[in-house]
Parts: structure tokens; C-alpha cells; sequence
């Protein structure tokens, strides 16, 4: 459960609260100490050390994801692989949509950012905390803004094995978690899930096809990269997060 609390059903004067990969357990003084648990004591024991080994396992945006020897192909799901492939009709198309609503001196200004054919090699992404802005682009039918930018906010990315990182996006209300996988010398992988408000867990990704997502991670410029994600499931066409190293 994500972001909740799980409770246990433990004997008396027994409780054990699960929050995250946060594990915890009091037993009351109010009575002797049992000479024996029952099975179901027993049982619950059992679940509970489970549940602490659980916790003991390496944990991070990267855990949303599997490592594959296979790449990033071995792991997207069918859904994912057809929005990456018609990466670029997706943009276009809302590039238009944002020009006729009346943003060309928006999207002329943004440059390199907002044009789909502006990715250099090599990627050559560095460790480290980000400054990352998002913009959305395009709007899908009954849709309101075909132009919406936000402010910047705090991600993080760290190296994750297999020349891939962990990615993570750790302030706002929408946040993509995940993992970045090699691709061509010009741009990257990334496929994650989408935290909301308050969520503190990381949904595995392909457990709710609504929250998975998937990008393109290219370099646009000196110090400067994006995530371009392709037919997202809610409000746009396509978002693309700009990607400034905080220091």
C-alpha cells in the first residue's frame, strides 16, 4: 500500500506497523511474558522478520524498474514501446496544437528545449541533484492548455549499475521515479511510475499501466539535458522535463 499503514493482526499487547520500508514493533509490559506463542503468534513473527528483510534490500527510484541484461527492450511493456516509437508524431502534433492556441513566441523562446530534433552526443549524463522544469505540450481531446510550464523543482539522478541511473524527481505533486537505461550515443531510456502527493512508496513499474511511464533522455546543450515522455496517459501530448545540474 502506498504511502499507508499496514497493520498486522498480532495477538494481544502485539502491534507491528509496516509505513514504507519503515518497521517497528512494541509489546506491551502490561501482562507477564507468555512461556510460549501461539502458532498464530508464531506466524506473525515470521511475517514481520519477513517483512524486515524485506526492508533491509537496496531501495530507490531505481527500484521501480528490474535491471535486464536484455536492456530497456527486455523490460517496457508493449503499451510503452509503441508510445516510444511514435516519440516524434506525438510531438509534432503538439507543437502545432501549442502554435495555433497562440504560443509560437513560447516555444521560440525555449529553443533547443521544445525542438524535437536538437538531442547532441553523447549523452554523457552526469551524477548528482538537477534543477528540472517541466513543460507540457499539446492537449488530448477535451483537454483545456495545449502550453503549460511549471516552475523548476528538485530531482536526483545516480548511477544504477549497467551503465544506467536511478532517476528520481523529488519535489512537486507529480514525480517520476524510475530507471535510465543506455541506448544509442545520442539518447537514453527511461522508464519509471509517476509518485502522486504524498506517496512515499515506489509502484513497481507494469503493476498500473496508468502510471507507468517512459522517456527519451537526450543532451541538449553544454550542461543541459531533458526527458522527453511521448503520449503520457493524462492532461498532454507529450511533457518534456528540462534537466540543469543544481551545482
Amino acid at each position: 500500500m502506498m504511502g499507508g499503514a499496514f497493520r498486522l493482526p498480532l495477538p494481544s499487547g502485539e502491534r507491528v506497523g509496516v509505513r514504507g520500508f519503515d518497521v517497528r514493533s512494541r509489546i506491551s509490559t502490561a501482562e507477564p511474558p507468555h512461556p510460549a506463542l501461539s502458532p498464530r503468534g508464531r506466524g506473525v513473527i515470521a511475517l514481520a522478520l519477513a517483512l524486515s528483510a524485506c526492508a533491509a534490500q537496496p531501495v530507490g527510484p531505481a527500484a521501480a524498474v528490474p535491471e535486464a541484461s536484455g536492456g530497456w527492450r527486455a523490460v517496457a511493456s508493449a503499451p510503452d514501446r509503441l508510445r516510444l516509437r511514435g516519440w516524434r508524431d506525438a510531438w509534432v502534433k503538439a507543437l502545432g496544437q501549442a502554435r495555433a492556441a497562440g504560443h509560437g513566441g513560447d516555444i521560440a523562446a525555449e529553443g533547443p528545449l521544445v525542438d524535437p530534433d536538437s538531442a547532441i552526443a553523447p549523452v554523457a549524463l552526469p551524477a548528482g541533484e538537477y534543477r528540472c522544469r517541466t513543460i507540457k505540450l499539446g492537449t488530448p481531446p477535451g483537454g483545456a492548455l495545449p502550453w503549460v510550464s511549471y516552475p523548476a523543482f528538485r530531482c536526483r539522478i545516480d548511477p544504477a549499475g549497467e551503465g544506467g541511473f536511478a532517476f528520481a524527481k523529488l519535489s512537486g505533486s507529480q514525480r517520476p521515479v524510475g530507471r535510465i537505461f543506455p541506448d544509442t550515443a545520442r539518447r537514453m531510456i527511461f522508464l519509471g511510475t509517476l509518485q502522486l502527493g504524498d506517496e512515499q512508496g515506489t509502484l513497481r513499474y507494469g503493476h498500473d499501466q496508468e502510471r507507468d511511464m517512459a522517456g527519451i533522455v537526450e543532451r541538449i546543450g553544454e550542461r543541459r539535458w531533458r526527458i522527453a515522455f511521448p503520449s503520457p496517459h493524462f492532461e498532454s501530448l507529450t511533457d518534456i522535463v528540462e534537466l540543469v545540474p543544481a551545482s
